[in-house]
């Protein structure tokens, strides 16, 4: 397997040419430099050399490659580990449909951090749907790890001289916005949702699939988005592992607001699923009680001219037996009986 690097290299708050993987490990001699490297598809052997260079533990080299990790941040003796996943939806019909949503896809990001070095290691495995379980392409987050993305937006801030403190907050900051712009697709298919739970045109079964569907994304974007602010919370305890200058701190701050706001909007989405799903047994419950009062009441109704013919179909003499009068009053009776009941269900609200 071919392993893409991509990679830029930093001298005195400056972008130059010139990067080059093999010498990763001279540049942390030089304070005055800053290295990204980012790999697409490392071997264990390729990040295995790549771990020896630099010092990284192998426990953290094989959380990286693993198939499933949580989001966590770990600090060893010399650099931090960080997990973290860029998530978002298959859109790519631009629907918001709920009975059409393509479920969540995740993509795991791992973070090493050493000195003036921050190594970005990336699968390109095929991403798989933690709802269907079905492979599709990725959509929103895909460009979590783009560089010349990340660069331009450091550009705009100007925050090559703050180190890397400054990058890896570029880093996070573009995985949080991937999970913000996830939540609000997600929140405008509830928002559909919630339009057809009082819609009479709605299948049920098809509204309580989608409830369900989307009730499991929202516990899969959950887990990747709540543990996100220990994250921020330990990269702000060891500052001086980041070498992060105090003009990153209300950055970071920024960053940390942005994920708190993320996981209520995730947790009042996850409670307004809830109240769809039990709003719509609730309504199903009052459709079946008025199906059933009408099926009763015409039930009533047709009893009575069983019991009507049934009396005058008896084989012993009564009046009007055999006489036109006898049809006319059995008539009348069942017309005038069914009529009466017709009203009074119909007044009860039953009909």
């Amino acid at each position: 397997m071919t392993v893409e690097v991509n990679g830029q290299l930093f001298r005195d708050g400056v972008a130059v040419e010139g990067f080059a993987l093999e010498d990763i490990s001279d540049y942390l001699l030089e304070p005055d430099t800053m290295v990204w490297a980012d790999l697409l598809d490392p071997t264990p052997d390729s990040l295995g050399q790549l771990a020896n260079e630099l010092g990284l533990s192998r426990w953290a080299i094989e959380d990286s490659l693993a198939d499933a990790e949580r989001v966590k941040a770990s600090t060893y003796s010399n650099h931090t580990f960080i997990s973290v996943y860029a998530v978002g939806f298959d859109v790519s019909s631009g629907s918001r449909d709920p009975v059409s949503w393509g479920g969540l896809r995740k993509q795991r990001i791992s973070i090493f951090i050493r000195a003036n070095v921050i190594v970005t290691v990336r699968l390109s495995d095929p991403i798989i749907s933690a709802t269907t379980g079905t492979v599709a392409q990725f959509g929103a987050g895909a460009r979590v790890t783009d560089i010349e993305a990340l660069i331009h937006r450091l550009d705009e801030l100007g925050g090559y001289q703050l180190g890397v403190g400054m990058l890896l907050h570029g880093l996070l900051d573009v995985v949080v916005d991937s999970h913000f712009e996830a939540i609000g697709q997600l929140d405008e298919v509830l928002d559909s949702l919630e339009q057809q739970v009082f819609d009479t045109k709605t299948n049920p079964r098809v509204l309580q699939r989608s409830t369900y569907t989307i009730r499991k994304d929202l516990v899969a974007l959950r887990r990747v988005v709540l543990p996100m602010s220990d994250v921020v919370e330990l990269l702000e305890r060891h500052r001086d592992v980041l070498k992060a200058p105090e003009a990153l701190r209300a950055r970071y701050e920024d960053l940390y607001d942005h994920i708190t706001r993320a996981a209520e909007w995730v947790d009042s989405m996850q409670e307004m699923v809830v109240t769809v799903f039990e709003t719509n047994a609730s309504l199903q419950d009052a459709r079946l009680n008025e199906v059933m009062k009408r099926l009763t009441a015409f039930t009533a109704i047709i009893a009575v001219p069983t019991a009507i013919t049934g009396f005058y179909g008896q084989n012993v003499p009564f009046p009007g037996s055999g006489a036109t009068s006898g049809f006319v009053t059995s008539t009348v009776l069942l017309v005038s009986a069914m009529s009466l009941f017709y009203v009074l269900f119909r007044r009860n609200g039953w009909l």
